[in-house]
């Protein structure tokens, strides 16, 4: 699959997305999008990503990584406080998850362990 052929799907994937949120919104909200302001917020939804992915693999490039870390992300999100203020709660949340899950395991193997 060539580059052009990937960024198609991608496109017409974000595209059929942001109709769905659209027809959605519409429905709640009693109102209407045209065609042309779903293919509006579509394509400058799908430059923004690109955008951020972009950012994204700078700053781990900058890092000397490979892989773009949790980090990177609230990084990217500073400039908006409603955005970073979201994904530090989800990163805290994820933390606390996987520390809980890592006292389970721990608990399991000490009581099969005592067996």
């Amino acid at each position: 699959v060539s580059d052009d052929e990937q960024q198609g799907g991608l496109k017409a994937a974000v595209h059929y997305t942001v109709g769905c949120m659209c027809r959605e919104l519409g429905e709640e909200h009693r109102r209407e999008f045209s065609r042309q302001t779903v293919a509006a917020i579509a394509e400058t939804a799908f430059r923004e990503c690109d955008i951020f992915a972009k950012d994204l693999e700078a700053f781990a490039r900058h890092a000397k990584r490979s892989t773009v870390s949790a980090e990177d992300v609230k990084l990217l999100a500073r400039r908006s406080a409603a955005l970073y203020k979201h994904i530090q709660n989800k990163s805290e949340e994820l933390a606390r998850e996987q520390r809980d899950s890592r006292k389970r395991k721990s608990r399991d193997t000490e009581e099969e362990s005592r067996e």
